[in-house]
């Protein structure tokens, strides 16, 4: 039997509140399921035990063993402040859910807004027609009120007196309609293309163009067949980051939500389903990997392969590691360059990697002197969530990511009097023209971060950023000049 939390009031008509996908802008089996795999991912064979038991049982296994921060849920306003008005109207609310009864009792608690809660519990998944049979039995047939969203509450409206939808799932509320007891139908987070467009960060995919990187050392622009490869391997590069941000953004659900700016993503806002979010994954990865072996030398698939399995490492465990995740960051933006000299068959120079280690490994740090500049008001050693740094290293990080990034400099004019480098350029001492160039917009970069003024992507701000834009044309026309 569900439990029973609170007070018990007289009123002729309660109001009985689902609570994920309705109150909640998310669904708390998946939750509680995300947040297992970020923290245990080496006990996944969990789940498959608990649900050789039921889904009752693996929504009680999930809820003990994650901890979900009930305060930073993206429950839904609109609901809320309807809930709010009948409750000052005298009336009993009722939280009637299937999610495990211990979070249940405690999003009742943070919200105050419920008079009992009835929720599963390790034997009983309290849904669909269990929940319908026991408000029938407690008020009988329309002795009360529902609001919900599914398919799984048509059973429930149909025995309640009066319905309410709330961001009905697609079919819902035709169906809820045909009972004609619906008073109001509540449309409060309607997905758009916009959020997809966020979740997939297609701009990000600008990063791939580091593919052509190869194509452009061996001077082979003129060949059509190597642009179509170059083509081929952008798309499928940027359909599988696109399926490791999904992943990423729902492995880091509780560390967005405590984030000034990351909490208004798509999936930590709950503008976006987590269970659309693990449909995605596969069929981008899919995409992309069926591409690539088909159109493409095995090579670039095995770089993709490799990039997958340490982005994977990354969003479950490295990212944790102070040092490490900035090496493996470099280390994912050369997997860009390697594919790209996979894709086209060529081989790739020490130069190229060299440079492209430093540089990333600079931007890295960029990245991460950010985020901590973000936090440095409040106590210095608090840590950011899910990382290994204080506000403390900011300055430790700024000599490393400065070093790092005139170390690429370096590189470029050490390059200049590589005897390969003669043959590729009839004129490569205009290469050193770019020297200057780079080590200003590093200068400038870093600057910039220490006076606060950097997006936290600093190759979004790149993107952005019109000095940048000049600097990175003007770098280009040096080389072109030079060959």
């Amino acid at each position: 039997m569900p439990g029973i939390q609170g007070r018990v009031l007289e009123s002729p008509t309660p109001l009985v509140v689902d609570l994920d996908g309705t109150l909640l802008r998310s669904d708390l089996l998946f939750e509680t399921a995300m947040a297992f795999m970020r923290n245990h991912p080496l006990r996944l064979f969990r789940l498959f035990i608990w649900l050789f038991r039921g889904k009752a049982a693996v929504k009680q296994g999930l809820a003990m063993a994650t901890h979900i921060d009930v305060a930073r849920l993206p429950y839904d306003p609109a609901v809320i402040q309807y809930i709010t008005n009948e409750r000052t109207a005298g009336r009993l609310i009722i939280l009637a859910t299937a999610a495990h009864d211990s979070l249940a009792r405690r999003i009742a608690q943070h919200l105050q807004l419920f008079d009992l809660v009835w929720a599963s519990d390790g034997q009983l998944n309290f849904s669909a027609h269990r929940k319908r049979d026991v408000l029938v039995g407690h008020y009988g047939e329309g002795g009360f009120d529902y609001i919900g969203n599914s398919r799984d509450d048509v059973c429930i409206w149909k025995a309640s007196r009066r319905a309410i939808v709330v961001n009905p799932e697609a079919g819902v509320e035709s169906r809820a309609q045909h009972l004609g007891n619906v008073e109001q139908v509540i449309h409060s987070n309607t997905t758009t293309l916009k959020d997809w467009r966020k979740a997939l960060r297609l701009h990000q995919w600008m990063k791939n163009l580091l593919i052509l990187v190869p194509l452009l050392a061996a001077h082979q622009l003129q060949q059509p067949v190597q642009w179509l490869n170059g083509l081929l391997a952008f798309v499928c590069f940027g359909l599988c980051a696109s399926s490791v941000y999904v992943l990423n953004d729902l492995l880091d659900l509780a560390d967005d939500r405590h984030h000034k700016t990351k909490c208004l993503r798509p999936f930590a806002s709950g503008r976006l389903s987590i269970k659309s979010g693990l449909l995605v994954i596969p069929a981008l990865l899919l995409t992309a990997f069926g591409l690539s072996i088909w159109l493409l030398p095995w090579q670039f698939a095995a770089v993709l392969a490799a990039y997958y399995a340490l982005t994977l490492a990354y969003s479950l465990r490295l990212k944790r590691f102070m040092v490490v995740d900035v090496i493996v960051l470099a280390m994912l933006y050369t997997a860009r360059i390697l594919a790209g000299a996979a894709a086209f068959s060529l081989p790739l120079t020490f130069w190229i990697l060299a440079f492209s280690m430093f540089l990333f490994l600079s931007l890295a740090l960029v990245k991460r002197y950010a985020e901590l500049r973000e936090i440095q008001g409040r106590e210095s050693r608090t840590s950011p969530r899910g990382r290994g740094y204080y506000p403390d290293d900011l300055d430790m990080i700024a000599s490393l990511g400065a070093s790092s990034g005139h170390l690429a400099v370096m590189v470029l004019a050490l390059y200049i009097h590589e005897g390969a480098t003669v043959v590729l350029y009839q004129r490569p001492h205009v290469i050193w023209l770019a020297c200057p160039l780079l080590l200003f917009w590093i200068t400038r970069v870093w600057m910039l971060t220490h006076r606060g003024q950097m997006h936290d992507d600093p190759v979004v701000f790149a993107i952005r950023d019109r000095i940048s834009q000049g600097v990175g044309l003007l770098f280009l026309l040096v080389f072109w000049a030079a060959a």
